[in-house]
């Protein structure tokens, strides 16, 4: 049966298998990996994913809450883990983490109700279905091919 939710599942596999496409330089006669970046918006709290230049994707996130600043600046990744609980917070699930300063890291939350609006505390919450594409795309390109760009 087709279903709304299976063409989104749709949709999400031929533009992962697109940018994977344009990551190894498949169908554009490329011969080099292609860079991933990730452009985090504090002011509009969004995220806009580009490879080789090219938007792919653009989500809501939330970012650090008042008192809980999200570092800006330009970062690589540091570690990926597919399922990480916050020692710090009282063992809070962070799935799908690519972490880029410390502690700070890109992940999926539960709280989708927060997204769009400062709610963290520090860290870069997307919803879990597109943290896994995400961290999926940074596991293909590599840490040394992805670039996390933290703006105002």
């Amino acid at each position: 049966m087709f279903t709304i939710a299976s063409a989104k599942l749709i949709n999400i596999a031929a533009v992962a298998f697109t940018g994977t496409a344009l990551l190894f330089g498949c169908g554009s006669g490329a011969a080099h990996a292609g860079k991933l970046v990730a452009q985090v918006s504090i002011s509009r709290q969004r995220m806009q994913v580009l490879v080789d230049g090219r938007p792919a994707f653009a989500w809501k996130v939330s970012t650090g809450r008042k008192g809980y600043g999200t570092p800006k600046g330009l970062y690589r990744p540091t570690r990926l883990e597919e399922m990480w609980y916050s020692r710090k917070y009282d063992m809070s699930p962070m799935p799908y983490s690519v972490f880029f300063r410390g502690g700070y890291a890109i992940h999926g939350t539960n709280a989708v109700r927060h997204l769009g609006r400062p709610a963290s505390h520090g860290c870069v919450r997307l919803l879990t279905a597109n943290a896994a594409t995400f961290y999926a795309m940074v596991k293909q390109a590599g840490f040394g091919n992805t670039r996390i760009v933290v703006t105002d």
